[in-house]
């Protein structure tokens, strides 16, 4: 690649505190000659205090194949892109991929701005286990599915750590208390860096029902971290997985025995076949 080609800039934002905007995240946006952003209208107030004059284009899950082929192009031209995301670390449930791994693969120099995410400072108040964690991301929308992945994460050891919004967060925490039991610890926290944050701490059962009972608690977005299973609860529930999966495999083919037999014990599916 010449050395008068284009960076790629993977830029993290604030998830609400302007202030949270790094020194080094300002002057890459103020020198970038194109801005590459989910929602253009939402970032611009973020851009115009940071000072950045270059264009700003729309970059978002619809669009992401087609504009970055020409974010490729101007790269190539020799400009340098800032990525940013409405709030957080590009990448990490927004849109990216497809343009980094583009750039990556036409011998660009991509190069990570860091600062904000959700998951990880909600994981670094929430006083779980931090050594070893899942991140899940966003639960499937539609109820069936939603209890499936559930079910499958049931013996997980690690932490779990989910993004919710506020139209399923009473109906995700009913569904994790079915799946993960009344007393397993769990944190949900809400509205970070903003106004009203919020960072509740309690066994599942209570927890699922105060959200519930509290309209104000369900408004805003929300990181949910459950605790992992116990290591002996999470052997019994892979032996209870390996029983059923031996008794449905006899009348199913062993992929469909599989996928039953972790939705209704919540042992790993992979982990079945084994032993």
């Amino acid at each position: 690649m010449a050395d008068n080609a284009g960076r790629l800039w993977v830029v993290a934002t604030p998830i609400g505190n302007l202030d949270d905007l790094s020194p080094r995240a300002r002057d890459v946006l103020r020198g970038a000659s194109l801005i590459a952003a989910e929602d253009t209208r939402h970032s611009a107030p973020l851009l115009a205090q940071a000072g950045a004059k270059a264009r700003a284009v729309p970059l978002h899950e619809h669009n992401e194949q087609e504009q970055s082929a020409r974010v490729i192009e101007h790269l190539r031209d020799g400009g340098d892109v800032a990525l940013i995301s409405d709030a957080g670390t590009p990448l990490v449930s927004d849109p990216g991929y497809r343009l980094v791994r583009a750039a990556r693969a036409a011998g660009f120099v991509v190069s990570p701005v860091p600062g904000p995410c959700a998951a990880i400072a909600a994981l670094s108040a929430a006083g779980l286990p931090s050594d070893r964690f899942v991140f899940e991301g966003f639960l499937p929308a539609k109820a069936a599915a939603r209890r499936e992945r559930l079910g499958e994460l049931a013996a997980e050891p690690r932490t779990l750590l989910f993004y919710e919004s506020s139209h399923r967060i009473v109906e995700s925490l009913a569904d994790m208390r079915a799946a993960f039991g009344d007393a397993r610890e769990a944190v949900v926290a809400r509205e970070l860096t903003k106004l009203f944050e919020t960072i509740l701490a309690a066994p599942l059962g209570e927890l699922a029902a105060r959200v519930e009972a509290d309209p104000n608690q369900q408004r805003g977005e929300f990181v949910v971290l459950v605790a992992g299973a116990a290591e002996a609860d999470a052997d019994a529930t892979l032996a209870e997985g390996r029983r059923v999966f031996g008794l449905l495999r006899e009348e199913l083919p062993p992929a469909r025995a599989a996928k039953l037999a972790a939705a209704i014990t919540g042992a790993p599916r992979r982990q079945l076949y084994e032993g």
